[in-house]
């Protein structure tokens, strides 16, 4: 069985001892029935990962030994901040997952005109702290250290305005530059519409807001499918691809 790699979500630090968390406990015990003295490797989401034994476990808690720093994650080479429109059902949970697995940086679920996603406060905060699962889970399973922040939804008009990066794209073909023709950025504001698209007034927003055009080839993508083209692409131009 390969190492368990499991996320931890306080700063480690100089500890040699530290109490896991409850989902971790669960996994660890309850699901793979390991016990003491089994390897783990944790990480702690800032970027460092550690190499651990398990050291106490009980039904409901467990403790690790650190043994060793594994690695120190680097800073990314591009920053990345995704502004995705909430899409319906399992594909926002899809994005963020292989959003993350693309090494963004930064996630901002967004309500826009066509958004057909209606949430309560109580299901919206629910639905918050699980994507913020998925993005951990994600990183425990593609060797990540750094996971990546899920903000609070916003109105599209509250992003674009806060938005600050050195690059601001949206995906829809006004104002197109090839990226081979740009300046390679350090950070980049990525955004990504409903399957219907921005309504026009939306457009002008993005344009006033510094926010150039970027297609991605003749076909219409579906919103968790253009999100996840971009980021590749961009990953490939400027970042760690």
């Amino acid at each position: 069985m390969a190492t368990p790699r499991i996320f931890h979500p306080s700063p480690i630090g100089k500890q040699k001892m530290i109490e896991l968390s409850e989902s971790a406990v669960a996994h660890l015990v309850r699901v793979l029935r390991m016990g003491p003295g089994a390897p783990l490797l944790l990480f702690d989401g800032q970027g460092q990962e550690y190499e651990a034994q398990l050291h106490s476990t009980s039904k409901k808690s467990a403790t690790a030994e650190i043994t060793r720093v594994v690695r120190q994650e680097p800073e990314p080479a591009l920053t990345l901040h995704l502004g995705q429109v909430i899409s319906k059902g399992e594909r926002m949970d899809f994005t963020i997952q292989k959003a993350t697995e693309l090494g963004i940086s930064e996630i901002t679920p967004l309500w826009s005109q066509r958004c057909e996603v209606r949430l309560n406060q109580e299901r919206l905060q629910k639905k918050c702290e699980h994507w913020q699962k998925v993005a951990q889970s994600a990183c425990e399973q593609s060797g990540r250290c750094r996971v990546p922040t899920i903000h609070p939804p916003k109105t599209l008009s509250q992003w674009t305005e806060a938005t600050q990066a050195e690059s601001k794209l949206v995906l829809h073909p006004h104002n197109q530059k090839p990226l081979r023709e740009q300046t390679a950025p350090n950070s980049l504001a990525l955004l990504v519409g409903p399957e219907g698209g921005f309504t026009e007034e939306e457009i002008r927003q993005c344009q006033q807001h510094g926010f150039d055009g970027l297609t991605l080839g003749p076909r219409v993508l579906r919103t968790e499918t253009a999100a996840l083209a971009a980021l590749a692409v961009l990953q490939y131009q400027w970042g760690d691809f």
